[in-house]
């Protein structure tokens, strides 16, 4: 069967590959018309503050006929693929060897630990702290069990059995709230399933093992159209009141606070009263990371203008840090005579008024009440 080429901007494309494979086949265009195969090795960030990638290519020295016109070219392109695919293979397991310490077939000898780490070491999507979050209370588990604790940091990947998957479970749910259990316990799931698919270990030990979330367990505090009130109509001396209206406008929007704190005017649609942006939590690969808000006249007032068309990159709100930020947002709760938790995440809740049934961002919408906060 024919490859399906994507030709890339550099007149390459990648052949057909698992997720997970390193390195990957790909093939070159030559002026010439025939197409140079090579190796694409993807190493993780070289570093993680700039997202810089660390990748090498290496060319296999090996080449296709661009557009096989006889039955042998078609023979001998078939051979020189089979020839690639098993040096990329061969690659690979050296990689591992190098990395893990490990070849297929050893079954069991891998330090499960030492694995884990090389795994975070290399993972580069954004729930790379909840992956580390998740070694860390592994080890603290192993180090806090009786049972457990003798393997110190070296356990055999032939040690973590379904049993020892249970009780780090019922280990989570003790030491966790919410949510918190069921996203720990989906990393490290990630990992095993990663190691039975590259041969590390020969099944997973987690099949059939769930933690589902617990939704009663923790509820987060939200605020009354009477609490608004009140906040309306607190304003703390030397209160920075960027702080105040970035607060309001999560409060209204239900935005998420790091996608509001870079929003600029050229996000604001103002002729026909909307705001255009990109999340950042699903940017990349969600079809639906793009969202666009109604804005009424308390938003637009919130928002304010640009100063003159090359205001248009400014930010709307220009805010300290999160942690400064937030006790900012604390302290003027207290002041207000309010007795909750309230977190920029809260003012995001879509949570039902228990007093008359309705949602409160979509009351305070339809009243446009977000008026009494427009002049900070």
């Amino acid at each position: 069967m024919p490859v399906k080429k994507t030709i890339r901007a550099d007149r390459t494309y990648l052949f057909p590959h698992d997720r997970g494979d390193n390195p990957v086949l790909g093939a070159k265009i030559l002026s010439d018309g025939r197409e140079s195969l090579f190796l694409d090795y993807y190493f993780g960030y070289a570093d993680r503050i700039t997202r810089k990638v660390s990748r090498r290519r290496e060319s296999l020295k090996l080449y296709l006929h661009g557009s096989p016109r006889t039955a042998e070219e078609r023979a001998r392109n078939r051979d020189t693929v089979e020839l690639a695919k098993r040096i990329r293979f061969e690659r690979e397991q050296d990689m591992k060897n190098d990395l893990f310490g490990y070849r297929l077939g050893k079954g069991g000898t891998v330090n499960f630990l030492e694995y884990f780490r090389r795994y975070i070491g290399q993972y580069a999507k954004r729930d790379v702290m909840v992956l580390e979050l998740a070694f860390r209370r592994f080890t603290d588990f192993i180090a806090e069990t009786p049972v457990y604790s003798r393997y110190g940091d070296c356990i055999p990947v032939g040690r973590i059995t379904k049993d020892m998957v249970i009780a780090f479970t019922e280990y989570l749910k003790g030491r966790s709230t919410g949510e918190g259990a069921h996203s720990i316990y989906a990393r490290f799931r990630k990992v095993l399933r990663k190691a039975v698919e590259d041969g590390t270990m020969l099944r997973d030990p987690s099949a059939g093992v769930t933690v589902k979330a617990d939704g009663q367990m923790l509820k987060k505090d939200v605020l009354s159209l009477e609490e608004i009130g009140k906040l309306a109509a607190t304003k703390p001396e030397n209160m920075d009141p960027d702080i105040r209206r970035a607060f309001v406008f999560c409060l209204y929007t239900g935005m998420r606070y790091c996608d509001m704190k870079d929003l600029t005017y050229a996000n604001v649609d103002y002729s026909n009263r909307l705001l255009k942006f990109e999340q950042k939590k699903t940017a990349g690969h969600s079809a639906g990371s793009r969202v666009i808000i109604p804005l009424n006249d308390g938003l637009l007032k919130l928002i304010g203008r640009p100063c003159g068309p090359e205001g248009r990159q400014d930010r709307i709100f220009s805010l300290p840090s999160y942690t400064t930020s937030l006790r900012v947002i604390k302290a003027w709760v207290r002041q207000a005579g309010i007795d909750k938790h309230i977190s920029w995440h809260c003012a995001r809740q879509k949570n039902v008024d228990p007093g008359n049934g309705s949602v409160f961002v979509s009351v305070l919408k339809r009243k446009r009440s977000c008026d009494i906060f427009a002049t900070p």
